[in-house]
């Protein structure tokens, strides 16, 4: 039986992911829950699909049947419950995770790792830039956050561990090769032109400006990462 882990993840540590391998949209509109099953529709860039869920000895399976766009798009209109979100694929060893940032009741990043058997999800590691694990908290499924909103997110925190151990990854998963060229590695460390505050700065303002300065930091160490090794 496949098992799912669930984690946190930094929303700076998403961006970098974001910016190296891009993803793609996912829409999903949920229907209310039945005793024995669950259905929702999902709307991936020009293919429509619904799914029902059926609860069985061995947990919850999925029966997706691919239906026209449009009628995927007009059941997403009447779906009391909706989530957008941007899923990216990225190899870790021999697992794939998906990283979902959504969009849609708000913002949120999680990390979702999927395994064969449960021996499997019980033996894996979670890297260090993964954050806690909500596996366990159905507030942070899919169909909940449609139904019912974002949950109280806790603050996730990103350190210099975790960064190194997210180059390492998404390095590995190129196969050693270097995604990007020298001249945009130059361009991304180069100091970026800043306007001109004013006299008075507000308490707010420092605190954008802090966060912009720690973003550029986490970008700068991305690009030094990505230079080709002599």
């Amino acid at each position: 039986m496949s098992t799912t882990r669930v984690f946190l993840l930094a929303s700076s540590l998403a961006r970098l992911i974001e910016k190296e391998r891009g993803g793609h949209r996912i829409q999903q509109g949920y229907f209310p829950d039945r005793p024995d099953r669950g259905t929702h529709v999902q709307v991936e860039e020009h293919t429509g699909q619904l799914i029902l869920a059926t609860n069985g000895p061995d947990g919850s399976v999925h029966e997706p049947t691919d239906i026209p766009l449009s009628y995927a798009e007009a059941l997403l209109e009447l779906a009391p419950g909706r989530v957008e979100y941007l899923d990216i694929s990225l190899n870790i060893g021999t697992h794939t995770a998906a990283i979902l940032r959504f969009i849609s009741p708000g913002p949120l990043d999680l990390i979702t790792v999927a395994f064969e058997q449960d021996g499997q999800a019980r033996n894996f590691q979670p890297l260090p830039w993964f954050g806690p694990e909500v596996t366990s908290e159905p507030v942070y499924h899919t169909r909940s956050i449609a139904m019912t909103g974002l949950p109280t997110v806790p603050e996730v925190e990103a350190n210099n561990a975790a960064l190194d151990s997210l180059l390492d990854t998404l390095d590995n998963g190129l196969g050693g090769q270097q995604k990007v060229q020298r001249a945009r590695a130059e361009q991304l460390i180069a100091p970026q032109p800043r306007a001109s505050i004013p006299f008075e700065v507000s308490s707010e303002d420092e605190d954008d400006t802090d966060d912009l300065a720690i973003e550029d930091s986490v970008i700068r160490e991305l690009a030094r990462s990505l230079r080709p090794r002599r």
